[in-house]
């Protein structure tokens, strides 16, 4: 797991590389979508390394994150044995926050296969209670914010989920 890039480059982080299991894959005769939160999960670790939060870390702080919301987005099958990769995007940080947007590519056909949105956390393990990041991890992300602004933001960033509003049985009006 290494994260391929110059500081100032304002591409996408290259997280991760990985190929879906035998283990992964459901009644459906793909993968779960259990598995694909834990594809992204593995990718956020990657993020947390590359920003130098990683385990180490977390031993000499006692700090960390936790995830408070995600969004994620199934949008291409991904079946037994397909490699895929995993990219990131900073879209958002302030002193307790880190908003993320992962992008999960097939890497055998190059289409998007699924995003996941999220806005994580900065914790105080010790009392269990959210804090502000320190200033050096802030200025990561402020530097990495900079060059990620130069990107298009995500279309489906920032996105709900909500069914349409039913339709008039009798053709609407009055």
């Amino acid at each position: 797991m290494s994260v391929e890039e110059s500081e100032a480059d304002p591409a996408p982080l290259e997280l991760i590389e990985g190929e879906v299991q035998p283990e992964w894959i459901d009644y459906n005769g793909h993968m779960n979508v259990a598995y694909y939160v834990l594809a992204f999960d593995q990718a956020y670790d990657a993020f947390l390394d590359w920003l130098g939060m990683g385990q180490a870390f977390r031993e000499q702080t006692g700090d960390s994150t936790f995830s408070a919301e995600l969004h994620i987005r199934y949008l291409r099958e991904l079946t037994q044995g397909e490699p895929y990769q995993i990219t990131g995007q900073v879209l958002g940080s302030d002193a307790k926050r880190i908003h993320l947007f992962l992008q999960m590519y097939s890497r055998r056909s190059g289409e998007l296969a699924a995003t996941l949105e999220g806005m994580n956390l900065y914790v105080d393990l010790s009392v269990r209670k959210v804090a502000p990041m320190p200033d050096n991890i802030m200025a990561v992300l402020a530097e990495r914010q900079v060059a990620h602004d130069k990107l298009p933001r995500p279309p489906e960033a920032g996105r709900g989920i909500a069914m349409p509003p039913p339709k008039d049985p009798a053709g609407g009006g009055s």
